[in-house]
């Protein structure tokens, strides 16, 4: 079943009030406080991304197979982030039985991007925020501030301040939530790391090594890149057909490499639409798995924009209906 949403698009992440203008705000980024450095953290994304470019030279050495699982954890991991924290949790676009939901917070364990609760609460500051210094991820600080430099210094003080503004009971409520809060190292362990780990060398006699290295750090790295280029690159290139005024754009590139995520300009258009997208299965995975999901009955309530408001936003704001 879906939900045909109200015109009002004064209402942004999971009913929070946005500035309709989001560019012409009253927070302008003019002054800012030095950037404080939190060298734990550039160590750690040094490693990773050593770690990864090592894993590249061991496919080759690898059983195929074991490449190909490497795949698959990280397109499921994915949907753990893009259906599962960002459509369902964070925009509540659409409800879920109880069994998708553990399945989608597993999946979502095991791309390690933060426990549901503190990657929604940083998400739905994102949408309040979008580019000014309430934003954890502003993109008018740049291209590499965007993509990885935020998680590498401390968060800008608004940040921090909107976030403690924001209404989270819905999560704070949500058993599986607040689970998966509590349990989070334990369940990282396992699904981040024992698990993807350990399948191809049980069932096909691949190697610890190549194992670890190939489907838990190198498809980690790819991981998160996937939703860092969202945060980045889909803030600074592409088409803006629904609003012209703010940032971020639709870009096919980034919806084929984020499963549907790159849809962008509608994304922080219409937050509520649970397809991200007027054009629903075009390079849009994620839609596809809800889709499949709600036919099976078990993700339900489906939040969809009408056309009708989509074409009259686009002539209003916007370049043009991708549709139109």
């Amino acid at each position: 079943m879906r939900n045909t949403m109200s015109p009002r698009q004064d209402v942004g992440e999971a009913g929070l009030s946005v500035d309709p203008n989001p560019r012409i705000k009253a927070e302008q980024e003019t002054t800012r406080p030095p950037m404080v450095i939190v060298w734990r953290n550039v160590f750690l994304s040094f490693m990773m991304h050593a770690v990864a470019v090592y894993a590249l030279t061991l496919i080759p050495k690898a059983m195929w197979r074991t490449t190909l699982w490497g795949y698959a954890v990280l397109v499921v991991t994915d949907l753990g982030i893009t259906a599962g924290v960002h459509r369902l949790w964070a925009h509540r676009s659409y409800k879920a039985r109880l069994p998708l939901k553990v399945l989608l917070a597993i999946f979502q364990t095991g791309a390690f991007q933060n426990s549901i609760f503190e990657w929604s609460r940083d998400h739905r500051v994102h949408h309040k925020c979008s580019d000014t210094n309430g934003d954890p991820h502003n993109a008018t600080r740049g291209f590499f501030f965007s993509h990885i430099g935020w998680l590498m210094v401390k968060k800008h003080p608004d940040v921090i301040a909107k976030g403690k503004q924001l209404d989270m009971s819905d999560l704070l409520n949500d058993k599986v939530v607040m689970f998966q809060k509590r349990y989070y190292v334990l369940l990282v362990g396992v699904f981040w790391f024992a698990i993807p780990s350990l399948v191809p060398c049980y069932f096909w006699g691949e190697t610890f090594y190549n194992s670890v290295y190939i489907a838990v750090f190198l498809r980690y790295c790819l991981g998160m890149h996937t939703s860092f280029l969202v945060n980045s690159y889909a803030h600074l290139r592409g088409m803006r057909p629904y609003d012209e005024k703010i940032r971020p754009a639709d870009n096919y590139i980034i919806a084929l490499i984020a499963n549907g995520e790159g849809f962008h300009n509608f994304h922080h258009t219409f937050p509520q639409d649970y397809a991200t997208s007027e054009l629903p299965w075009r390079l849009n995975l994620t839609t596809v798995f809800i889709d499949a999901c709600a036919k099976l009955g078990l993700a339900y309530d489906l939040n969809k924009t009408s056309k009708d408001i989509v074409a009259k936003r686009a002539a209003r704001t916007g370049q043009g209906s991708l549709k139109g």
